[in-house]
C-alpha cells in the first residue's frame, strides 16, 4: 500500500511541476529551490510547542488548502495566489513521497501516513 501512495504522490508532484512550468513566472533555478522549500519554515512552530508546531505544519502542508489557494488565485486572476497554491501542493506531495504526512499533535514523527 505504501508503494501505491508513493507513486500517487509522485504523479501529483509531477503534475504540479507541470502546472508551475506553465505559469508566467521565470526565476533562477536557485530561487525555485527556495520557493519550493519555503513551506518547511512551518517547522519553526515546534519551537513553541508540539501542538502549535503540528497545527502550523499542517496548514502549510494541507493539499486541500493549497488547492483552495490556487483556485482562489485563478478566480481572482492573481498569479501570486496561483503560484503559492501550486507550490504548496507540489511541496506537500513531494514531502509525502518521503513519508512526511500531516502531523498529529503529539509528535512530529506521528503522521497520518502511519
Amino acid at each position: 500500500m505504501k508503494y501505491i501512495i508513493k507513486v500517487e504522490e509522485l504523479a501529483q508532484t509531477i503534475l504540479g511541476i507541470g502546472v508551475l512550468s506553465l505559469l508566467p513566472f521565470r526565476f533562477s533555478w536557485w530561487l525555485w529551490i527556495i520557493l519550493f522549500l519555503s513551506p518547511d519554515i512551518a517547522i519553526l512552530g515546534y519551537a513553541i510547542s508540539k501542538k502549535t508546531g503540528g497545527v502550523i505544519y499542517n496548514i502549510f502542508h494541507h493539499k486541500g488548502l493549497a488547492i483552495a489557494v490556487a483556485i482562489t488565485g485563478f478566480l481572482l486572476k492573481d498569479d501570486i495566489l496561483i503560484l503559492a497554491g501550486t507550490l504548496l501542493f507540489v511541496h506537500a506531495s513531494f514531502d509525502r513521497i518521503w513519508g512526511y504526512g500531516l502531523k498529529y499533535l503529539d509528535d512530529f514523527k506521528h503522521t497520518h501516513l502511519g
